[in-house]
């Protein structure tokens, strides 16, 4: 099983998650974070670690939030890999628990 970064995640892009992380399996873009279903080892130290709750088991991912399995899968392969802290954006408070960001999404 892996975790997956869902929607919440976007344009939020706290990185708490990435420094507990045994695998290095997180991967950055430019405002949102993935992580990589080949890596995940299914830990679950990165969900404690998320300031706005946007990392789930595969199996317990939310209703609507289903399409981020695939996302993650997919932009996983295509962005860095991720292994310490950053800042999050100034703004980030500001997005959380904002709904329909997929839109948002920069790849």
């Amino acid at each position: 099983m892996t975790h997956v970064v869902t929607e919440n995640c976007i344009k939020c892009k706290h990185t708490d998650c990435v420094e507990v992380c045994p695998v290095d399996c997180f991967h950055e873009g430019p405002n949102f974070l993935v992580i990589d279903p080949e890596s995940c080892i299914d830990c679950t130290l990165c969900v404690a670690e998320c300031p706005v709750g946007a990392i789930f088991p595969e199996d317990d991912v939310p209703a609507g939030q289903e399409q981020f399995l695939a996302l993650n899968a997919e932009l996983a392969p295509l962005w860095p890999v991720i292994d310490r802290k950053i800042p999050a954006p100034d703004d980030a408070a500001e997005w959380d628990g904002v709904p329909d960001k997929l839109k948002l999404l920069e790849r």
